[in-house]
């Protein structure tokens, strides 16, 4: 059997012609659906969208309480399909994710279907709540799952060929957690930092405003399925082949490339950092198609068919940071080396 792949068509007969202006249109109405139900997220919002459309997995962090369910369960919500979701406890196992098994009335042992299997093809969105918290074989299950859209249980293979994973991790307790392997954190397409809305009258609503304080009336009042999910894979691929990357920008993502792995090479220095030492790895050929890909939708979104610097650059951080791995002496202050190192690549190579 094939297995499906970041690019794999959908296969259903009534998908007709796509016109790429009115899903354009319909993108810009699934986003402000969402932002229906969170408030001060504008940055976020459009980071999720251009997933959706790159078909790309994403890890959410951020601090507890700063709307990171309620997030996806908005765009689970206006995004149609089934919606499952799954918390990650220190005793999960494999199976759990696939089925549970119960006794019945009749006293009886009986297998049901689990959270990943529970809704068939039809499963759009699969949401892992602390994914740091589950054990690494939960995680190598979720990496074929997030590689493959397919796992094998009950002596079948089960496709899920509209599946998005998402996932948070819980970044204050660090006692019973187990930190993602990189070939997990390079399945997503991004990692995206969720904070506190900074303006005024968003922490206002937020607080006071009581439409919020009920979150499954709130994602009950959106719109549901203001997309067809069972579209997006057959639109990914327009949109791929139709949004142009010129020579010049090739020449620049490749340079950016290069700089990162390489940052001495492009004379770059960072306090308190031996440069030469500072890289051990990362920034691979899939991460940066990956960032071309959520490039593309990028300049669709914008209303453009050609995609430009600003495009590249506006989701670099997101599309990158995860992937570029820093020798251990240096990982204590990853955040704040990662974000000075691309910061200083973007000055120092010239955009076309």
């Amino acid at each position: 059997m094939n297995r499906p792949t970041l690019d794999r068509p959908d296969t259903d007969d009534r998908i007709g012609p796509l016109d790429l202006d009115d899903w354009r249109s319909s993108a810009l109405n699934f986003e402000r659906e969402i932002a229906k139900a969170v408030v001060g997220q504008e940055r976020a919002i459009r980071l999720l969208t251009i997933a959706v459309f790159a078909r790309g997995h994403v890890l959410l962090e951020g601090d507890v309480g700063v709307g990171k369910t309620t997030l996806l369960r908005a765009v689970a919500r206006a995004l149609g399909g089934a919606y499952e979701r799954i918390e990650g406890t220190i005793d999960l196992m494999p199976s759990d994710m696939i089925y549970y098994t119960f006794l019945n009335e009749d006293g009886k042992p009986r297998v049901e279907p689990g959270p990943v299997l529970r809704h068939g093809s039809d499963l759009s969105v699969f949401f892992f709540n602390e994914i740091n918290r589950a054990r690494p074989q939960v995680h190598s299950l979720l990496l074929r799952l997030m590689a493959e859209r397919s796992i094998t249980a009950f002596n079948m293979e089960h496709v899920f060929p509209y599946l998005l994973v998402f996932a948070d991790r819980n970044r204050i307790e660090r006692e019973e957690t187990f930190e993602l392997p990189a070939a997990a954190r390079d399945r997503f397409l991004m990692e995206v930092a969720i904070s506190a809305p900074s303006d005024e009258k968003s922490r206002r609503d937020l607080i006071f405003a009581t439409r919020f304080h009920d979150v499954d009336t709130l994602i009950a009042s959106l719109n549901d399925g203001v997309l067809d999910y069972r579209r997006l894979n057959t639109l990914a691929n327009v949109i791929q082949n139709t949004i142009i990357v010129s020579p010049a920008l090739e020449r620049y993502v490749l340079d950016l490339w290069k700089a990162i792995r390489e940052p001495a090479s492009a004379g770059i220095q960072i306090a308190n950092v031996d440069i030469n030492r500072l890289i051990a790895g990362g920034a691979s050929p899939r991460g940066m198609s990956y960032l071309i890909r959520a490039a593309r939708v990028s300049a669709w979104l914008s209303g453009r068919d050609m995609v430009v610097p600003e495009d590249i650059r506006d989701i670099f951080h997101e599309c990158m940071a995860h992937r570029i791995f820093l020798t251990p002496v240096y990982e204590l202050r990853r955040e704040e080396i990662v974000r000075s190192l691309i910061a200083d690549v973007f000055a120092k190579v010239p955009a076309p």
